[in-house]
């Protein structure tokens, strides 16, 4: 999903042109308001891509560049606080900047409550408009950088059996060797294979570092086994 377009209908060019430079989404129906938001982010340098509606941007491909979406409450098809709610469902982690003509405190709550980055009011100050498009870039910079952190997580959990599995999940609850052991009904020694063969798949060099992975890919809602784990562990 996202995208570009140089009129009230579609993105056009958007998803077409690969782009290093980050892109700012901007989702409008006024078209005066597009061509001005155009201008202003050319001008600070990075790359505009303007959508009319909501089911435009969302028709579009995702870009590889840092992005983030400039977004008008009001639209014709799909409202933004609506359309904040399915990129937050699809755990896009895109940092979105409301503007809006109508504004009130109630909208701004629920807006900001959501995870905005920002909520201004029309006509807004170009330069609070920079900076929270500044501060957006940079935010989503950190998102891809821990999903890409979390996606090797992820890998390496799976690669583990399901003994190994069990194992860290007590692990990371501060068990010592011989109490997993009892838990599991197993040796000792079999758990101390099973526990150096996990922490080599994990890639873990110490015990606080697996509980600190562990806790990672809990937070994520990923391994719903390690729910109860993780938080005693944290909770020490």
């Amino acid at each position: 999903m996202y995208s570009h377009s140089t009129n009230t209908a579609s993105c056009a060019h958007a998803a077409a042109s690969a782009t290093t430079r980050p892109i700012v989404f901007v989702v409008d129906d006024d078209i005066s308001i597009l061509e001005s938001l155009e201008m202003l982010i050319l001008s600070a340098g990075w790359q505009p891509e303007l959508c009319s509606s909501a089911g435009a941007f969302l028709s579009q491909p995702k870009p590889l560049a840092p992005h983030c979406l400039i977004l008008d409450v009001n639209l014709p098809d799909l409202n933004g606080l609506k359309l904040q709610e399915i990129l937050l469902e699809s755990r896009s982690g895109l940092p979105i900047i409301f503007v809006t003509g109508c504004g009130d405190v109630p909208m701004t709550v629920r807006a900001m409550k959501a995870g905005a980055l920002d909520f201004l009011t029309k006509p807004f100050d170009n330069d609070a408009l920079i900076d929270a498009i500044e501060r957006a870039l940079e935010a989503h910079t950190k998102y891809e950088e821990l999903e890409a952190e979390l996606d090797i997580l992820r890998d390496r959990y799976a690669s583990l059996s399901r003994r190994e599995t069990e194992v860290m999940s007590f692990v990371v609850s501060g068990l010592l060797n011989k109490q997993v052991a009892f838990e599991l009904g197993i040796s000792e020694i079999t758990v101390k294979a099973h526990r150096g063969q996990m922490m080599r798949k994990m890639h873990a060099r110490s015990l606080p570092e697996l509980v600190n992975m562990a806790a990672k890919l809990d937070a994520d809602c990923t391994n719903s086994r390690l729910t109860h784990s993780v938080e005693t562990a944290v909770g020490r």
